[in-house]
């Protein structure tokens, strides 16, 4: 769709772009920010040591986490060259020899054996099929050790605010989701909220908890302009393939482009992100 040399391409926007590196470059940071910290849901990292970060984009996180944490093997993998070549030379320049980072394809067979990390985690990635959802509820399971931990952080997709342009975008992407057989049944709402908790059960995960976090980016806020910045780009990014979805005309979402971007640099902006995070623990074999 995007991606014109992939035919079975399930990615909602380029995954070579450059403009959608930088957009999640900036918003690894102030995501991590407000959720917390990088390991906020877990107050004892005493058994952690080896991490992975699926579908890893620039690899903000996973650096975050090699740097504060030196004894800690951080691996990432995303599908996109670009952004695994970018988070390895960020990784280097910093010296970071406990990251790795690898170009890999999520809805396919991960290239890890059984067992292997002590900590998974993923974040935002609204946009997958149901079924490779739950094939990658099935490969985090198996690659998680006994007793390790999964986190699967997602948010309804963008946000909430009081631009009615906004507003009407985000929908668009919502329902692009539902066609794409997602677990939106209806086409107002992702639908991904309420399946992560079985989705860590198909894990291994026998007890599930959630922490919610938010993000207020209404007009003059510390988050304001990274958040400005991260609409402008996406719901550039987002057009081909809505258009190629027949939701929308070109005319039609450059209008809705245009006065979104001037109601969100109103003074009576506002505008909330929720975030979501299931995690558990894999629970080990009975003895």
């Amino acid at each position: 769709m995007t991606d014109p040399h992939q035919e079975s391409n399930i990615y909602f926007i380029d995954p070579e772009s450059g403009a959608e590196m930088a957009r999640l470059t900036n918003q690894d940071h102030i995501v991590t920010k407000y959720m917390g910290g990088l390991f906020s849901e877990i107050d004892d990292l005493s058994t952690i040591h080896r991490v992975l970060d699926v579908a890893c984009g620039p690899g903000g996180w996973a650096q975050e986490v090699a740097f504060n944490y030196p004894n800690m093997q951080v691996v990432g993998f995303d599908i996109s060259n670009a952004m695994v070549k970018y988070a390895r030379a960020q990784a280097s320049v910093q010296g970071l020899d406990n990251a790795t980072f690898r170009v890999m394809d999520l809805q396919k067979p991960w290239d890890f054996p059984d067992q292997s990390f002590d900590f998974v985690t993923s974040r935002f990635i609204t946009f997958l099929p149901a079924q490779v959802w739950r094939h990658l509820a099935q490969e985090i399971g198996r690659i998680t050790r006994p007793g390790g931990y999964i986190r699967l952080t997602e948010t309804e997709w963008w946000c909430l605010s009081t631009s009615p342009a906004l507003e009407e975008l985000n929908n668009m992407i919502v329902r692009s989701i539902k066609l794409q057989s997602g677990f939106s049944t209806t086409g107002r709402f992702t639908g991904v909220l309420p399946m992560l908790g079985q989705l860590l059960q198909d894990a291994g995960c026998s007890e599930v908890n959630y922490k919610t976090h938010t993000i207020d980016h209404s007009y003059g806020t510390e988050a304001y302009e990274s958040f400005r910045r991260d609409a402008e780009v996406i719901f550039k990014l987002a057009q081909p393939q809505m258009i190629a979805l027949r939701l929308a005309t070109q005319a039609e979402l450059d209008k809705l482009y245009d006065e979104m971007l001037i109601q969100m640099r109103q003074e009576t902006f506002r505008g909330l992100m929720l975030i979501v995070s299931a995690y558990g623990q894999k629970t080990p074999p009975e003895a």
